[in-house]
């Protein structure tokens, strides 16, 4: 169409496709904010992890889903345990996304003592005290993706307080939107 405008000015044609190199894809999706979350697994191979692969799937039935590398502690510890819990963070935690995503942190349930918590009802998962929003889930299904595997899980328990979001964008921490407010 004669009258069709775009937002921005289109590429000069490019004659073979290329897949981004790993830093033009960081670069590209760090213009997409994403909530900060805390992945926790309990059990004998009990760990946490800070993650902004998550998102909800389903509401009928209540499914969501997050994405962590195949060579990350995590992968295999919510494989064990077949359960996970999620812990959304408020501004007030980037200490918190900061601590569980540091490599020397301690491992087990001592990377729990120096953080307040709670065990999840349904999962016996550590909850950490303060967030926005807490999920429990039942591992439903594991795909493949890249370097990465997609775990599906189906919400066995849910709850929510209002305050600020902790968010991740352009490669830091920010302090956002906030949640919404209880009905």
């Amino acid at each position: 169409m004669a009258n069709e405008r775009h937002l921005w000015p289109l590429p000069s044609p490019v004659l073979e496709p290329s897949a981004p190199s790993p830093k033009i894809l960081r670069d590209v999706m760090s213009s997409f904010a994403t909530g900060i979350t805390v992945l926790t697994a309990a059990g004998e191979h009990c760990h946490g992890m800070t993650a902004n692969a998550f998102s909800s799937v389903s509401l009928d039935p209540p499914m969501v889903m997050c994405c962590i590398a195949r060579t990350a502690q995590m992968h295999e510890a919510i494989l064990r345990s077949r359960h996970f819990a999620v812990s959304v963070l408020s501004a007030e935690q980037e200490h918190l996304a900061r601590y569980f995503a540091s490599r020397d942190r301690p491992r087990g349930m001592a990377q729990f003592d120096q953080v307040e918590w709670f065990p999840g009802r349904s999962s016996g998962a550590p909850l950490l005290a303060g967030s926005l929003a807490w999920l429990e889930c039942e591992l439903a299904e594991v795909y493949h993706g890249g370097d990465h595997s997609i775990f599906l899980g189906t919400v066995l328990d849910a709850a929510r307080r209002s305050g600020d979001a902790l968010l991740f964008f352009a490669g830091g921490f920010h302090q956002g939107m906030p949640s919404p407010r209880s009905a």
